[in-house]
């Protein structure tokens, strides 16, 4: 299916580098496979996009965005790994090659996460401090996360918020989840 979408568009693209387009239209087709799966069998694409990859975007609208509810867009991907962990206490529930490896989107030969992004470590305690306590740029310097960090994560957070509009419903867990829970305008000029 990737290849028909390379055919097609290889007029178009013409002798162009691969970058994050074919990148996304790899997380469109597998976004639409599991929308034809639920469409065609009755059932509800569960949508797996955490809190950390919604706040800063690190998704594909129509790609791996694709579900009718999301069940983890309220938890932080550092809350994942506890969760597992709770779930795997008594029985390995959750492959232990799926904990260890780092994260990635797959999208690329040896692609990961913190390619793109901050290490979770860094990422979702500046993301908790912004979003559920709702500190400015000048409160998390003054706690102690480094000026270049925080501008980088913020704008990252600002300039995404056209994909949560259009994310799937998020269950809320925490004081401060996307949605009805945080709404800011699409176009708004703070902090750029």
């Amino acid at each position: 299916m990737y290849d028909a979408f390379e055919t097609t568009l290889h007029p178009l693209f013409a002798d162009l580098p691969f970058n994050v387009t074919e990148e996304n239209i790899q997380a469109r087709v597998r976004g639409t496979l599991l929308m034809a799966l639920s469409n065609k069998f009755g059932h509800i694409l569960l949508n797996t996009t955490n809190k950390s990859e919604m706040s800063v975007g690190y998704g594909t609208l129509y790609g791996d965005m694709c579900g009718g509810l999301s069940v983890l867009g309220d938890v932080y991907k550092t809350e994942i790994y506890e969760l597992v962990k709770y779930i795997n206490k008594d029985a390995e529930i959750v492959p232990h090659n799926t904990i260890v490896k780092p994260p990635s989107a797959e999208l690329r030969p040896g692609q990961k996460d913190s390619d793109s992004l901050p290490p979770y470590e860094l990422l979702d305690p500046l993301l908790f401090q912004y979003i559920e306590c709702r500190q400015g740029p000048r409160e998390l310097v003054k706690t102690g996360f480094d000026e270049a960090l925080v501008k980088r994560v913020l704008k990252m957070v600002n300039i995404n918020e056209f994909k949560r509009e259009q994310a799937a419903p998020v269950l809320r867990v925490s004081s401060k989840g996307f949605g009805m829970g945080r709404r800011m305008p699409i176009v708004g000029k703070y902090l750029s």
